[in-house]
């Protein structure tokens, strides 16, 4: 609970600014003394003295051990108390539910992951995924550390200001969910949600420890998406629909795609559509692994489509490559427009590995602006399952630290009003 000198101090302005700085200079570890602050900030040792005192009694820093002396007395160091507030990190895809806990430092704590149709509905998914996120809290090794924050990443296009979906075309029911509200009536802490493929590319700037870093994450999964991060800020776009390259037209295809259009990227090149031509091929007698699969009785998945090309199965081996060379040529398109630095492809179908990756870097090298492509990265991603919950973590901690944090400072913890509040 902020004392009343601490909210009375909330008032000033000037003050405030340069208080939010220190705790954030000590958060990311810019400076860890008070020496550090000083020469970082320019403030005089007093005001330092006395902003870091306020700090330390709003709750937000603490002291810690002391550094090595560099000639006179050893300064002690400061550490933000990351252990105050849990985050609530909840990845939906198109076929699963992953649920994460994380400190105030974005360390993931526990996390749980179900296989999950995301066409069941907003209902009975949101209630799985808050069952799940249940027995993560309260196996938390902290029992009562109250919730901060909670961000949500969903496969589809989403309106970030009201945390709504924005007719998504694999998500039947979805469109104008309040997806914010249900958790923050459930959980009473701020919730944002985003599409999950902004939240991977939130993972790959927080692993590169690079926070103005131009890169484009695509991901090739079930559906197909581009997250864009400029100078390491994501571009949504006006409505939220920015990066999503799923559902341009591919030349001379007449594939009906999900969102009932024709011709679109991922009905030629997502995972899906994958499963739907090998299938076909089966059907006309084609047969390798993807065939004894099927009189195995198993299903066809984009996954086992991947792990048969890399076993080398010719009709998954064409399967891929297809989709790198369309997919190619739409991202070719994004690096003309963009121009990033790197570009990360991950999801089920990039998990193909090499084999996909050389189709692609062939198609944008040859159809990009050589300009573009002089100082281009394209590699595959980590394709670790915790990626989402890590840019769920960074995503909230952007939004508390960096969007909002003047407007709850003074209470010492985040609340819904004061998060939501436009004053």
């Amino acid at each position: 609970m902020a004392s009343e000198s601490t909210l009375r101090f909330g008032a000033q302005t000037d003050e405030m600014t340069s208080l939010l700085r220190i705790v954030n200079l000590v958060r990311t570890g810019e400076a860890v003394t008070r020496p550090e602050i000083g020469r970082l900030t320019g403030l005089g040792r007093g005001v330092v003295a006395q902003r870091v005192d306020h700090a330390i009694e709003v709750g937000f820093l603490q002291d810690g051990e002391f550094a090595p002396s560099s000639g006179g007395r050893a300064p002690r160091t400061l550490r933000f108390r990351a252990e105050r507030g849990r985050v609530i990190i909840c990845a939906l895809g198109a076929l699963h539910i992953h649920v994460g806990l994380a400190d105030l430092d974005g360390a993931i704590l526990a996390d749980s992951h179900r296989a999950w149709d995301i066409a069941r509905g907003p209902e009975e998914t949101l209630d799985e995924a808050m069952s799940m996120i249940d027995r993560l809290v309260a196996e938390d090794a902290a029992p009562g550390t109250p919730v901060w924050a909670i961000t949500v990443g969903v496969p589809g296009p989403v309106d970030f200001t009201s945390g709504r979906p924005v007719a998504p075309p694999i998500m039947p029911g979805w469109n104008g969910f309040d997806i914010r509200t249900r958790f923050e009536e459930r959980f009473d802490a701020p919730t944002w949600v985003d599409n999950d493929v902004n939240i991977l590319a939130f993972s790959e700037r927080e692993r590169r420890e690079n926070d103005s870093i131009d890169l484009i994450y695509c991901k090739i999964g079930s559906g197909i998406g581009a997250g864009l991060l400029s100078r390491g800020r994501v571009h949504r776009g006006a409505n939220g629909a920015a990066g999503d390259i799923g559902h341009v037209r591919v030349l001379d295809s007449e594939e009906l795609c999900r969102c009932g259009k024709v011709g679109c990227l991922e009905a030629v090149a997502g995972g899906w559509a994958l499963v739907r031509d090998a299938q076909r091929a089966l059907d006309e007698g084609g047969g390798g692994a993807l065939a004894k699969r099927v009189a195995d009785g198993a299903a066809i998945t984009p996954e086992s489509i991947s792990r048969a090309a890399e076993g080398g199965d010719a009709l998954a081996i064409s399967l891929i490559r297809k989709s790198a060379r369309v997919a190619g040529e739409s991202i070719a398109t994004l690096v003309n427009v963009f121009n990033p630095s790197i570009i990360v492809i991950g999801g089920a179908v990039a998990a193909a590995g090499e084999l996909f990756l050389a189709e692609v870097r062939q198609r944008v090298y040859e159809l990009s602006l050589p300009l573009a492509t002089r100082d281009l990265s394209i590699v595959n991603s980590l394709n670790d399952q915790r990626e989402p919950l890590r840019g769920g973590a960074a995503l909230a901690r952007e939004e508390l630290f960096d969007e909002t944090f003047p407007r709850w400072f003074a209470d010492g913890a985040p609340t819904v009003a004061r998060i939501h509040s436009v004053d």
